[in-house]
């Protein structure tokens, strides 16, 4: 599964770009985002992407779960976003 990582400098419509791509090839996707801005970047991505894949068929689905990750030896928890279609 292909992980986008999104900051609170993420350009949502990016995200949404490459989050639509990645669901037209693999059908499923995960987003992680640690903090609150980052978590506001990749909702509206979510929202954004389900615009893009909308005329094709596709509804989106986002499972939001939390995450461990390493951030410059330190360890965090991220939310992580696994968006597929219903």
């Amino acid at each position: 599964m292909e992980v986008l990582k999104v900051s609170a400098q993420s350009q949502p419509k990016a995200v949404a770009g490459a989050l639509a791509a990645v669901l037209r090839d693999n059908g499923v996707a995960e987003i992680q985002a640690v903090g609150a801005g980052a978590v506001n970047q990749a909702v509206k991505a979510i929202a954004i992407t389900r615009g893009f894949v909308a005329p094709n068929g596709i509804d989106l689905v986002a499972i939001p779960a939390f995450s461990k990750v390493e951030i410059d030896g330190e360890n965090r928890t991220a939310i992580k976003f696994i968006v597929e279609a219903r």
